[in-house]
């Protein structure tokens, strides 16, 4: 996950995703605003072949999901995924802790 996430063109990608919901609000696959590869990139200043690489980077560390949508590719992210990536930095952080006090 931190190596997809470790490219600055991805990590835009991923924020721009996770801004989907309202800072507070929890969504769910069924309520969160699933948003459009075009809107996605809209503003990036990036290729669209290199847009789709970045999303297939993403989305094969399990980071995003893909579905297609008529003519649209839509992308979004598991609340499963934000929870994972926050236990992860929480027990670093405790051991990180742990180490210092020690």
């Amino acid at each position: 996950m931190f190596k997809a996430l470790g490219n600055p063109h991805r990590l835009a990608l991923f924020h721009r995703l996770t801004s989907c919901c309202a800072p507070g609000t929890i969504c769910d696959a069924e309520s969160a605003a699933h948003i459009s590869v075009g809107q996605l990139g809209e503003g990036m200043d990036i290729a669209p072949s290199t847009l789709s690489h970045h999303l297939k980077e993403l989305n094969q560390a399990g980071l995003i999901e893909m579905r297609r949508n008529g003519k649209k590719v839509e992308c979004w992210i598991e609340p499963e995924v934000l929870n994972t990536l926050a236990d992860l930095f929480a027990n670093t952080t405790t051991e990180l802790t742990t180490r210092i006090s020690t």
